[in-house]
């Protein structure tokens, strides 16, 4: 660590102030309920503030290898105040409209929900102990927060760290590639339901989280107004940014985190990418450092170096640890030496049940003959095959769906570290056609390297998915190695035509190992390392047969971002 690095706010021993079930006074007459925990003394000092409907009430017992110990202050998914307010900082946590303690009309999420933030932020930054440097600091729900927010650009906001936070409400969460993403959102919103009707919020607010939610996300299935409205505005997010993302958080996070760093408008702006589950990165002493170094910055003035550092922080994952992977510093994002490569796909053999069984080749120059794979829409369950069937969705396919190409076993250790996308023509007898594209590191014993996801569940390298109707892209926002999809309209498939698309299979870092192959799987429904981010697979489907071509004038191949070592 630089001595500027070592700048930062030592603990000092004051006494803890909390300020339980502050009132904080909504424009519209509302009073949304916070807790406030701050350091007890006479120089006024900076705060970081959060929203959302966890309850601020609720105390978070973490896991007995966090590397902070539980107290009862923790909360699910913010800092902790036994650490932050020694070092001078004030913690407020609100509860938003409609949950915990807060009266109003549920909106989880939202544009209201930005509003009443900006709202807390510039009444808290008012208070007689507060400096008036507000910054906003979280995991998941605390980090998206952290984007409507910053579209309003509150004046006492000084600096933003969303922590592995989706920023596109329909492209990272609900919908993705216009797929919705039923299995994490139903049970989410179901959880929560459930935490305040048949927990202990129903005491004091019995009517709690009462939204149309999925009702919602199910009517918007395209995108509108409805998901700009409670999604990042790259153009108006102009607060110094730190964007924190997470490369097992293929499924709902990463990709906000990456885009946020390309695209918001911050003339000050950073990006960090570790690995590991959702909360222990958040909660080590590496990442309470770079936490502090980012606020004491920019809250309080402290030259802590942060800034002087290269503005990309990748932990560049070598396959297969449970632990952290050493950080590498960069100067952008993507790598400006990434050398964009092309790997066709060559079909060379039918489809097959064998759950290991690879339908042909990833090789690197296009093959003349276009050829053909053909393959069962619907993966047949213990229940057959029946769209209006919950248990088709529940219980999945009991057999081997789509089709599989394999890269030959890498002849020395090849990083791919970036975004990909996988080109495909395809062509099916239904209307629609589901792609789930799943990027997979084999070993040399034939087996999966896999990596620890969000949860802490074994996890593949990462995904991409795209409905075919929804095939057009921006070509305003689209780049060539990150097609933006307009989701505006559907352009339904017809029979015996076949269709180009480009699927974003969203940011990864790996090191395929030498003898190591690159495993894509192309299918109709979720596959390997999936749960709890799976997807409703509509009638569609049902009794369908999908056709992808490869070869010839029907050129399918994925574009790999491989990084040369750095010169040193």
């Amino acid at each position: 660590m630089s001595r500027k690095s070592a700048r930062v706010s030592q603990p000092r021993n004051y006494k803890l102030i909390v300020e339980k079930d502050v009132e904080i006074p909504m424009r519209d007459g509302t009073m949304l309920c916070a807790d406030v925990y701050r350091p007890d003394t006479r120089e006024r000092c900076p705060a970081i503030m959060n929203i959302s409907v966890y309850h601020k009430d609720k105390v978070w017992i973490p896991p007995a290898d966090l590397e902070e110990e539980p107290n009862p202050y923790m909360a699910w998914e913010t800092a902790n105040p036994l650490w932050w307010c020694p070092r001078g900082y004030a913690l407020v946590r609100v509860d938003a409209r409609g949950s915990g303690k807060s009266p109003g009309h549920s909106e989880p999420s939202s544009y209201q929900e930005a509003i009443d933030f900006y709202d807390a932020i510039e009444w808290i930054a008012k208070r007689p102990w507060c400096s008036g440097a507000i910054g906003t600091l979280g995991i998941s729900y605390h980090a998206s927060s952290q984007w409507r927010v910053a579209n309003l650009q509150p004046p006492s906001l000084r600096a933003i760290m969303p922590w592995e936070g989706r920023a596109d409400q329909y492209r990272d969460q609900a919908y993705h590639g216009g797929i919705f993403s039923m299995g994490f959102v139903m049970t989410w919103h179901t959880t929560q339901t459930a935490h305040h009707l048949l927990g202990r919020p129903r005491s004091y607010n019995p009517d709690a989280f009462h939204n149309d939610m999925l009702w919602h996300f199910m009517r918007h299935d395209l995108d509108s107004e409805y998901w700009r409205l409670c999604s990042a505005r790259w153009e108006r997010t102009e607060a110094p940014l730190y964007s924190v993302g997470n490369w097992g958080g293929f499924s709902l996070h990463l990709r906000g985190n990456t885009e946020g760093y390309m695209c918001a408008a911050s003339r000050h702006k950073k990006l960090r990418i570790h690995t590991g589950t959702h909360f222990h990165p958040f909660h080590s002493e590496e990442g309470r450092i770079d936490q502090l170094r980012w606020f004491d910055y920019w809250l309080k003035g402290v030259d802590t170096g942060i800034m002087d550092e290269p503005p990309v922080k990748l932990e560049v994952r070598t396959g297969g640890s449970q632990k952290p992977y050493p950080f590498r510093f960069e100067n952008e994002w993507p790598l400006a030496r990434t050398r964009w490569t092309r790997m066709y796909l060559k079909i060379e053999r039918e489809p097959s049940s064998d759950p290991d069984a690879v339908e042909g080749s990833l090789v690197p120059v296009l093959p003349k003959k276009t050829a053909k794979l053909t393959y069962s829409a619907s993966g047949t369950s213990r229940a057959g095959v029946a769209s209006a069937s919950a248990l088709a969705l529940a219980h999945g396919s009991t057999t081997r769906t789509g089709v599989s190409f394999e890269t030959s076993p890498m002849e020395k250790d090849t990083e791919i570290t970036g975004p990909i996308v996988l080109v495909l023509w395809v062509a099916s007898s239904s209307e629609d056609m589901d792609i789930f594209a799943t990027i997979r590191n084999i070993g040399p014993d034939g087996k999966d390297v896999w990596e620890v996801g969000q949860h802490g569940q074994p996890v593949p390298v990462t995904k991409g998915w795209l409905r075919t109707s929804h095939r057009k892209l921006d070509p305003r926002r689209s780049l060539p190695y990150r097609p933006y999809h307009a989701h505006d309209e559907r352009r339904w498939l017809k029979a015996g035509e076949t269709a180009e698309c480009q699927v974003e299979i969203w940011p990864t870092c790996m090191v395929f190992g030498k003898g190591h192959r690159l495993r894509l799987d192309i299918q109709p429904r979720d596959g390997v390392g999936s749960a709890p981010y799976t997807h409703y697979h509509a009638d569609y489907n049902t009794g369908a047969e999908n056709s992808i071509y490869a070869g010839g004038d029907k050129a399918s191949y994925l574009l790999l971002p491989v990084i040369p070592p750095q010169k040193s």
